[in-house]
């Protein structure tokens, strides 16, 4: 089956009733066994114009591909950011708290850097809203299942936020090697949990989700 291009459809519609700014966001490291959460946003808005050639979910992407997006794409967008839990904070607050925790702090890093925040609407790749519980007020939530499919500024987000993510573990590797991080960004592969049998699990582990199936996607 042909995979669609996102559009900018619906953040048009969202400008349209009267948001200046769609703050697109997706998360990256749900499913690992190692290594942090990453929250991604990519602000736009009516000005930003096409967006780049090629910019899909970055689970659709190879690494080579997510690697030359990634600075288009934030070049693009007026404003980006991602925020990180870790592996230990996924542990201790859950899987849904850290998220939270995690767009929190991305949150934090666009307004810092100059982004409206309260004159946005976010679109939030899903079903369920577990941003807005971990924020001491609510923001304005559209909720969109496929949005990093879908819509052009989630796919952007999902890909700055893939790469800043592959990029620590990358680095992890090279710190911590005999886990293969650089090849399998910390998932459930059959090798990681041949090393983690032989070598142990390390503080980049989360450690309650070790037996896990080594099956688990993205």
């Amino acid at each position: 089956m042909a995979v669609s291009d996102p559009t900018l459809e619906i953040e048009e519609g969202l400008h349209a009733k009267g948001h200046r700014y769609v703050i697109g966001c997706d998360e990256v490291g749900r499913g690992a066994i190692a290594g942090p959460v990453a929250v991604g946003l990519a602000v736009v808005d009516l000005a930003c114009g096409p967006f780049p050639p090629g910019l899909r979910d970055s689970k659709l992407l190879s690494q080579k591909r997510r690697e030359e997006l990634a600075p288009l794409t934030a070049a693009w967008a007026r404003h980006s950011s991602v925020g990180l839990a870790s592996a230990l904070e996924v542990d201790t607050l859950g899987l849904t708290a850290a998220l939270g925790l995690a767009g929190k702090r991305a949150l934090t890093r666009l307004h810092n850097g100059g982004a409206k925040i309260r004159e946005s609407i976010i679109l939030l790749d899903g079903a369920f809203d577990w941003l807005n519980p971990a924020l001491s007020s609510r923001l304005p939530l559209r909720l969109q299942v496929k949005a990093d499919r879908d819509c052009a500024s989630v796919a952007a987000a999902s890909v700055v936020a893939k790469v800043f993510r592959d990029r620590i573990m990358i680095d992890a590797d090279a710190t911590t090697p005999g886990y293969d991080w650089a090849g399998n960004k910390g998932y459930g592969s059959a090798g990681h949990f041949a090393a983690i049998a032989a070598l142990g699990a390390t503080a980049m582990h989360r450690h309650t989700w070790l037996k896990k199936s080594p099956e688990m996607d993205e």
